[in-house]
């Protein structure tokens, strides 16, 4: 055995998602595209947001969080793509994968963290509405963001500086246009059972804690309605959770499919498209899912379209 834990691998190469010329032109306009309208669609969201009052309040603020978030979380990957196809090249090194690896862990642990509180207040407001404000306080709502960004980068930091250990003595090829963790140790030549044992018990907490507290919640929030005699009060409920529901279908349903199937149904093609879902598709839908069914949402946007800026004399 090696006396160092260093690695020999200076460089990976990112395979991408198509080897074939035609097919890569038209997935870099794609990608560009979805990202451009990620980060568009997402700062307006926050620009909203920030400018009208009536959004102040803890379930805006939370989403304004989730915004930002969502950009961030492209951000770690689609602009590496993008630039590997202008330049022509495949390559990340070392420590920029480590990087990425590190920041795409943080956004996907804050979007599932964001998804967990989000569900909570809306809880919150539907089973006890006369203590909402008594409940939510800012201090609590500022507390439940810190408190994630917290977990959230000390997980990354856990999984990363476990994956630094390692050694990669052969192979630098991922087959994905991403650093994850599980391609990552297919590489190694190291013994890779504490990387393994981590991911299965600290990151599978960290995922399954935020889905227990979404399914509680949603499952308090379905008995609440069921005892509302109206019609119409029903609905209103379950409207106010409906743009919430629809993302979390979304974001949960794609990790899923990537990390929650049996091995002998993975393909390197399968995973791709389900990766490419969660960490491209996702966030660019968000917005539009907000947006589309929540007429505060709308008002807000209406005011931000229609601003008029000062013009110079």
């Amino acid at each position: 055995m090696s006396s160092t834990n260093h690695s020999s691998v200076s460089v990976f190469l990112l395979l991408g998602l198509s080897s074939q010329p035609q097919q890569q032109q038209l997935l870099f306009l794609l990608f560009l595209t979805m990202y451009l309208a990620t980060v568009l669609g997402n700062l307006i969201i926050i620009l909203a947001i920030s400018i009208d009052s009536h959004l102040h309040t803890p379930m805006y603020f939370f989403l304004s969080n989730l915004s930002f978030v969502d950009v961030c979380f492209s951000s770690s990957t689609v602009p590496k793509v993008l630039a590997n196809h202008i330049l022509g090249s495949q390559e990340i090194s070392f420590s920029g994968c480590l990087t990425q690896m590190y920041f795409l862990s943080v956004f996907a642990d804050m979007d599932n963290f964001l998804l967990a509180v989000m569900a909570y207040d809306r809880f919150v407001a539907i089973c006890h509405p006369l203590h909402y404000t008594e409940k939510m306080t800012r201090q609590l709502c500022a507390l439940l963001v810190v408190e994630s960004w917290v977990a959230a980068n000390l997980n990354a930091l856990l999984h990363t500086l476990l994956m630094a250990r390692l050694s990669f003595c052969g192979d630098n090829i991922i087959p994905h246009f991403f650093c994850d963790a599980t391609p990552l140790l297919k590489l190694s030549c190291s013994d890779t059972h504490l990387n393994e044992l981590m991911i299965l018990t600290v990151a599978g907490l960290i995922l399954l804690a935020p889905f227990v507290c979404i399914l509680m919640s949603y499952i308090l929030i379905a008995c609440a309605v069921v005892r509302v005699s109206s019609t119409g009060g029903r609905w209103k409920a379950f409207s106010t959770c409906g743009s919430h529901l629809t993302v979390v279908c979304l974001f949960y349903g794609t990790i899923i499919a990537v990390y929650f199937n049996p091995a002998s149904s993975h393909s390197a093609g399968r995973d791709m498209a389900s990766a490419m879902m969660y960490t491209v598709v996702t966030p660019m839908l968000n917005p539009f899912i907000y947006s589309l069914r929540n007429r505060d949402m709308k008002g807000a946007l209406r005011k931000v379209l229609t601003m008029r800026f000062p013009s110079k004399q």
